[in-house]
C-alpha cells in the first residue's frame, strides 16, 4: 500500500520533472502570424480586381511587399506566416501566388479568395489549390455594410463553395460580424469536420450583445478557433489595449486555449491579454495552434 504521503511526494517529483518539459516544449512552439495583406503599387503587374469594393491608395503601398514584411516578422520575432489575399485583387491571386513562389514551403502558406455566387468559383478553388498546395484557406465575408458577396450562408452557391472548401481540407476563414453568427453555426454543422477560423475577434462593434452571444456559442462546435485580431478597431489604447481586457478575457476563457490564435500587431499581446495561463497555453496561441491546424 502506498500512503497519501507517498502520493504527494510521486506527484511533486512528476510536477518537477513535467516543468522543464513544458517550458521546452513551449519554447520549441513557433510563433505564427495569420494576418497581413499582401499589397503592391505596382499596378501594371498586380492590377486591382475590377470587382475589387475597395481600393488602396498605391502611394502607401511598397512595390514589393515581400521584404517590408519579412523586416515585420525579424522585429516581432514571427517564425511562420500565411501571406492573406486581400479583396482589392479578387479572385486574382497572381501577388500572393509570387510571394510564395519566392519564399520557402517552411516558413510561409497563403490564404485564397473567390466569389461565392460566382459559379465558377468551386472550381476556380480546386484548379488553384492543386497548381498550389501551399494556398490552405479560402476566406469568406459576411456582415453588416458588406453584403456584396452574399446575402446568406444557406444560399446555395454559398453551400457549393464551403463544401469544396471542405473537400479539400482546407480552412474556412470567416469574417463575419456578430449577427450572421447563427447562419455560420448551421453552415458548420452541415459539414461536420470542417475546420473554420474566425477573424477579427468576430467584429464585436458590428453587431450588439445578443448577437455576440451567439459569437461565443459558437465555441461549442468543433475545430471553430477564434482569432485575436483588429483589437485596433475597437480599441486605441495601444500597444496592449489593457481597455479590453474583460472582452479578450471572456473570448479566451469561452473558446479556450487551445482554439485561440493570436495574429496582427505584436505577438507580446498574446502575454499581456493571457495573464494566469502557463507558458504553454500562451504558446499554443501565439503559433501552437496554428501550427497544429495547419499541420505544420
Amino acid at each position: 500500500m502506498v500512503d497519501r504521503r507517498q502520493v504527494m511526494a510521486l506527484m511533486g517529483a512528476a510536477a518537477v520533472t513535467a516543468g522543464p518539459a513544458l517550458a521546452a516544449a513551449a519554447a520549441a512552439s513557433p510563433v505564427v502570424e495569420w494576418n497581413t495583406h499582401m499589397f503592391s503599387a505596382n499596378v501594371a503587374k498586380f492590377p486591382f480586381h475590377p470587382n475589387a469594393v475597395y481600393k488602396p491608395d498605391t502611394s502607401k503601398l511598397p512595390a514589393d511587399p515581400l521584404p517590408p514584411y519579412e523586416a515585420h516578422m525579424k522585429e516581432f520575432g514571427i517564425d511562420k506566416a500565411l501571406f492573406v489575399q486581400p479583396e482589392p485583387y479578387g479572385d486574382d491571386h497572381t501577388l500572393v501566388l509570387d510571394c510564395l513562389r519566392r519564399t520557402s514551403p517552411d516558413k510561409f502558406k497563403a490564404t485564397s479568395l473567390f466569389y461565392p455566387k460566382n459559379p465558377e468559383s468551386p472550381k476556380k478553388l480546386a484548379a488553384l489549390v492543386k497548381r498550389e498546395p501551399r494556398i490552405v484557406s479560402t476566406r469568406i465575408h459576411l456582415h453588416r455594410g458588406k453584403e456584396v458577396y452574399l446575402e446568406s450562408f444557406s444560399a446555395p452557391y454559398a453551400r457549393a463553395l464551403w463544401k469544396q472548401a471542405v473537400d479539400l481540407g482546407l480552412v474556412i476563414e470567416l469574417h463575419i460580424g456578430p449577427n450572421y453568427a447563427l447562419q455560420a453555426a448551421s453552415a458548420i454543422r452541415a459539414f461536420p469536420g470542417c475546420k473554420v477560423l474566425i477573424d477579427h475577434m468576430g467584429e464585436p462593434k458590428l453587431g450588439n450583445p445578443y448577437e455576440f452571444a451567439n459569437m461565443l456559442e459558437l465555441a461549442k462546435l468543433p475545430n471553430v478557433y477564434m482569432k485575436i485580431s483588429g483589437i485596433d478597431y475597437i480599441a486605441t489604447d495601444a500597444p496592449n489595449f489593457p481597455s479590453v481586457l474583460p472582452f479578450t478575457t471572456r473570448l479566451i476563457r469561452e473558446y479556450g486555449p487551445d482554439r485561440i490564435v493570436w495574429s496582427g500587431g505584436s505577438p507580446k499581446l498574446a502575454d499581456f491579454h493571457m495573464k494566469g495561463y502557463s507558458a504553454a497555453d500562451i504558446a499554443k496561441v501565439k503559433g501552437g495552434n496554428l501550427q497544429k491546424l495547419l499541420n505544420w
